[in-house]
């Protein structure tokens, strides 16, 4: 599964892009699991103290932010589905 990162994720992940081999059926959080036992930098970044997702981080499924789908962060994925993370990114 690819997964894809932005701005501030990019140096810590070292890559636009990574690939997870991971089995069908996953839910968004256990991909983000195994994301963050991978890179533990990635979890200050993207969980709160209560480790939830910050609500200024995104991640897409197939273009839809995952907090807002049906199962939210429960959502089963499937190997083609698209995932982008977004941290905060402000500009002007």
């Amino acid at each position: 599964m690819q997964v894809n990162f932005y701005a501030t994720l990019r140096p810590i992940v070292g890559a636009k892009s990574i690939d997870v081999p991971l089995p069908e059926g996953i839910t968004v959080e256990e991909l983000l699991a195994d994301i963050i036992e991978r890179y533990p930098q990635l979890h200050s970044e993207l969980f709160d103290e209560q480790g939830a997702l910050y609500r200024h981080v995104h991640v897409f499924i197939n273009g839809r932010d995952a907090p807002f789908l049906a199962n939210a962060l429960e959502t089963v994925l499937t190997s083609n589905d698209t995932i982008d993370i977004f941290p905060a990114v402000a500009g002007g």
